[in-house]
């Protein structure tokens, strides 16, 4: 009979390191959080670094190693070069034949085995050890200077060591410069494939992917040019140039990110997608990858989804105590469509996350259909959408209805049928959550009633429409105040009282911390759309939009100009930004 492992926790229990009700608090903070245990004991100062990584190898049934104690071996520290152990927070121990034992704090960190196993030409072998002394024995073995003309990379607590910016550039044509004297070989399929599984294009491919998390960048956007390979990264929602790469790089790096994301490197004429699963910083990352042809060769972006990001209070994304009261009310509503409306990267996926995560408790059951599941949100059951095997929004959610559902949730309402079965759901008493791509909010009545949505169907059933956008927030750390005169704001519906009146404004300077770009982060700005008797009547008439957005206003509804206004009065954005991203041409 198979024994049951035991957990870290249960470990560090018996071993009279924790109490049962300090374990029984630490799951109550990881079902809301989804932090492995260890890290929130060592969060709580409840264990020892030591303790808490020697409770991890228990759990994964791995070695644990004590640097404290064992001194790396002279064989071993051969192999590894001093720049990729601190830029991994990795270090050998043994070498045994051609088997390395390393010691690292994330023995589920692919990148950097993948990148040890390349530049030792060995067979990697994790072992566990805690971060603090891992740092500790590679100062002292390799006496705390960089090697191979390598910038030292600086670590940030979590295990793992990140390039800083300034250092991006030169720790990629390190690698590169290693790799010049090749030429192109994008013609020759087996040396493209050969040099996409050689260290300096995968040191170059992994230390690309990590910049960017540590960019906090959303996406990555690979870009073949006539003369160079761009890349850039998205990040707060605009794009900028990160690197421009030798072209006869192009081909391995472009096959290194496909064989990641398990693509076919052969097809080049057709686009294709794939994902990268990966762990960084004890965190981890879903990179969704995307190919298309491009006349000077495959271009891939890479979505990067931190699966811990969307488990965030409706408090922390920025709505007004006013349109965050009506949204609960709303959400909370036995039965009836909540809708959120935006274009794509607008937050409308973290928005309705956490109000499955405000509503989440083992007295419902949630079920969602996506495509894809972007996040996974502990006990709610999530289906992933498989056209080739049949599985479609509308088929999975005909089988919702027989799952005893409380609450459903739509990735997207892109047809008549999906649309028609949720409104079915609703009408039988669930609560349904779903998005569509519009304008503004009153805007998702004029769609679904295009979609072919009976109008008194969406009277009967949709209960708030919710519009959002994203704007970059003001860096908190250099802002300064700015007068503005007070007409420069009256397309945001500011009332001015004289025409000399000044307004104060904040604007970032630029430093370390926001890169010099004035901005770090984003903040919500939101419409929300009560639905009422005279909306519904409205709606029943095929009013026009007109009306109907008159109607919402009348019923408490500020427009997305309204709140971009309040949130720049409030020194949390700029108007430059709330233009960007709320003013269309014909709507304000």
């Amino acid at each position: 009979m198979a024994m049951t492992r035991r957990t870290a926790g249960e470990y560090l229990l018996e071993k009279g390191l924790i109490t049962q009700e300090q374990l029984e608090d630490a799951r109550r903070v990881q079902q809301s959080t989804g932090k492995e245990l260890i890290q929130i004991f060592l969060d709580q100062t409840l264990v020892s670094e030591r303790d808490a990584y020697e409770a991890k190898a228990f759990e994964l049934g791995m070695p644990f190693v004590d640097l404290d104690r064992v001194q790396p071996e002279p064989s071993a520290l051969n192999v590894v070069k001093e720049h990729i152990a601190k830029r991994y927070n990795v270090i050998p121990v043994k070498k045994d034949g051609n088997i390395l034992y390393l010691a690292m704090a994330d023995p589920s960190n692919v990148m950097a085995i993948d990148d040890v196993r390349v530049n030792s030409r060995c067979t990697v072998r994790p072992v566990i050890a805690a971060p603090g002394a891992i740092e500790d024995a590679i100062r002292k073995a390799y006496g705390g200077s960089a090697a191979d003309g390598a910038t030292p990379a600086t670590t940030d607590g979590g295990g793992a060591a990140a390039v800083r910016p300034a250092d991006l550039r030169g720790s990629v044509m390190t690698d590169i410069a290693a790799y010049s004297a090749r030429g192109d070989t994008e013609d020759d399929e087996k040396a493209v494939l050969r040099e996409a599984e050689e260290g300096p294009i995968v040191r170059v491919a992994n230390t690309i992917i990590q910049q960017a998390i540590n960019e906090r960048a959303s996406d990555i956007h690979v870009e073949p040019q006539i003369r160079n390979l761009r890349i850039r990264y998205r990040i707060d929602g605009v794009l900028h140039e990160a690197l421009s790469l030798p072209k006869y790089v192009q081909a391995p790096l472009i096959s290194r990110y496909k064989i990641m994301a398990e693509m076919n490197i052969a097809e080049k004429r057709l686009p294709q997608d794939g994902r990268i699963p990966i762990r960084y910083q004890n965190k981890d990352y879903d990179l969704r990858v995307s190919s298309i042809p491009t006349p000077h060769g495959e271009k891939i972006v890479m979505r990067i989804l931190d699966k811990t990001s969307v488990l965030l209070g409706l408090n922390k994304l920025g709505f007004t105590p006013e349109t965050q009261a009506r949204l609960e009310e709303l959400v909370i509503q036995p039965q009836g469509m909540v809708l959120s409306t935006g274009p794509t990267g607008s937050g409308k996926t973290t928005t309705q996350y956490s109000v499955l995560h405000k509503l989440n408790s083992v007295e419902k059951n949630i079920l969602t259909i996506e495509d894809p599941i972007e996040y996974q949100l502990p006990g709610i059951s999530q289906v992933q959408v498989n056209r080739k095997a049949g599985l479609t929004f509308a088929s999975a959610l005909r089988a919702f209805l027989r799952q005893d559902p409380d609450i459903i949730m739509v990735g997207e309402m892109r047809d008549l049928e999906t649309a028609e079965i949720a409104i079915e759901a609703s009408l039988t008493g669930h609560l349904v959550l779903s998005t569509l791509h519009t304008n503004d909010a009153p805007s998702a009545v004029i769609r679904m009633v295009d979609m072919g949505v009976e109008p008194y169907l969406i009277a009967a059933t949709v209960t708030g429409v919710m519009a959002q956008r994203l704007a970059r927030r003001v860096c908190q750390h250099c802002k300064e105040p700015r007068e503005i005169p007070a007409a420069d704001l009256r397309a945001f519906g500011f009332q001015i009282e004289n025409p000399a009146q000044m307004v104060t404004i904040w604007e970032g300077v630029g430093c370390d911390h926001c890169r010099g770009r004035g901005y770090a982060g984003r903040v919500g700005i939101y419409e929300l759309m009560v639905i009422n008797a005279e909306i519904a009547e409205l709606i029943v008439r095929r009013a026009p939009l007109s009306d109907i957005k008159e109607a919402a206003k009348a019923n408490g509804m500020k427009e997305l100009r309204e709140d971009g206004l309040v949130k720049v009065l409030e020194g949390l954005t700029t108007p430059d930004e709330v233009r960007r991203v709320v003013f269309t041409a014909g709507f304000y």
